[in-house]
């Protein structure tokens, strides 16, 4: 057990950094062309928070919530969902006193006790963005549009995005009535989880994974027939800015989020390709998520992108994500002497913000020049007795082979410019 990682985790080893940093980095730049800041929550919340907002009829509080007692015996939880929390950090650090709407996003670890499949972890990394203080469905519209720009930019083909409104406080009492009256007549053919729901919260009850279910739901009653004036118009309003920004989609009567605290616009993108896991992102509007946390009525709108499954829709599509290299000069050495002026040349280096290592382990100068093409290093500097004599350096780059003798004084800053330069090139 000391060398097995537990079940439902995974390893991110340094050649998967590469990527994850690439999706991290577009997530940054992403967020701040569109006015939105980056928060971080604690891992563990009080386990109440959850209970309240995500809800007690839920799969993620009744079966996979990671729960346990501090030394004071207060029950904490593992961040299970980014949403809560987020609220939870807008009222308690009173963000609602700032300029409306809080634009906010976060890329951090969630947890869950489920079945690990492809895709699909027990600690797994969630891109999400939250937005607080406006009720303007141009916003909603907004989120789906800045999800659907990020997969873009990744070369994410084939996604569709499936939308619906599930109501408000106003005219959900009416169509849960309704859809209760349904399930009952149901009852016996569902789940032992459906079952115990139908009653608590029967909205769940679509929501359910259980095949043997769905074809007793095929029929249920759907929201839209129940929609109030204000919804309804939410939800059209919704439609043309999506149309506006140029966005294909589907509106499916049969979605359902499976967190309590949504209100009006749901939405999930399918991605081709990855069986009965294919919802790459998911969201919606949670009008009353504040509200159940103690403060005053806010709207609020986001979504949550499981990084894992991103990384398998990228890998099913052969999409491969530019590498960067961990170390732009290697400095090779021949003789102590000259092992000494490496040292210093990699300090200088660092300190103009150029990645630079050097030997550690008395190879031979064949043997240096193999391992720099094997760190990916773009150049190497070579210092032998020629160089110490003439108080110059000889730099290679690896990808051409080109070289030439330059000062050994100037050779930082020359060397940070040609890193930059690179560097630009390839963005």
């Amino acid at each position: 057990m000391l060398t097995t990682r537990p079940r439902g985790t995974l390893d991110y080893l340094p050649e998967d950094m590469d990527r994850w940093h690439y999706l991290e980095g577009l997530a940054h730049r992403l967020c701040r062309l569109y006015g939105y800041q980056q928060i971080k929550t604690p891992l563990f919340e009080h386990s109440e928070l959850f209970e309240r907002t995500v809800g007690g009829a839920t799969d993620i509080v009744e079966k996979e919530m990671y729960t346990f007692q501090d030394r004071g015996g207060r029950s904490l939880s593992l961040r299970p969902e980014g949403t809560a929390p987020v609220g939870r950090a807008y009222l308690e650090n009173k963000l609602y006193a700032q300029p409306q709407p809080t634009k906010l996003y976060y890329v951090e670890p969630v947890f869950r006790y489920e079945r690990p499949q492809a895709g699909r972890v027990r600690q797994h990394y969630q891109f999400g963005i939250e937005a607080f203080g406006s009720q303007n469905p141009a916003l909603d519209a907004e989120v789906i549009a800045l999800a659907m720009d990020f997969f873009g930019r990744l070369g994410v083909t084939g996604l569709d995005v499936q939308i619906n409104s599930i109501g408000c406080p106003a005219c959900r009492p009416a169509y849960r009535e309704a859809l209760i009256g349904y399930l009952r007549g149901k009852a016996a053919l569902l789940c032992d989880d459906c079952r115990s729901r139908l009653e608590r919260n029967p909205l769940r009850v679509l929501d359910c994974k259980n095949e043997s279910c769905r074809p007793h739901l095929e029929a249920a009653p759907v929201a839209g027939e129940h929609l109030c004036p204000e919804c309804r118009a939410h939800f059209e309003a919704l439609q043309a800015y999506l149309a506006g920004y140029g966005i294909p989609f589907t509106v499916n009567r049969r979605l359902v989020r499976g967190l309590d605290y949504y209100t009006k616009t749901v939405f999930e993108i399918i991605a081709p390709g990855l069986g009965a896991q294919n919802t790459v992102c998911g969201g919606g509007r949670y009008d009353g998520l504040i509200e159940v946390l103690g403060g005053n009525a806010t709207p609020g709108v986001g979504f949550g992108l499981g990084m894992e499954r991103l990384m398998l829709t990228l890998e099913r599509q052969g999409i491969a994500l530019p590498s960067r290299s961990n170390l732009d000069v290697f400095v090779a050495s021949v003789g102590e002497t000259a092992a000494a002026r490496a040292l210093r040349l990699v300090h200088d280096l660092r300190a103009a913000d150029v990645a630079a290592d050097l030997d550690y382990l008395g190879r031979s100068l064949k043997g240096q020049l193999k391992y720099a093409s094997k760190t990916g290093a773009r150049w190497v500097a070579i210092i032998g007795d020629e160089e110490l004599a003439a108080d110059e350096v000889t730099v290679r780059r690896l990808d051409t082979g080109e070289q030439e003798r330059v000062p050994a004084a100037g050779l930082p800053a020359r060397l940070a410019e040609q890193v930059k330069r690179v560097g630009e090139e390839r963005r």
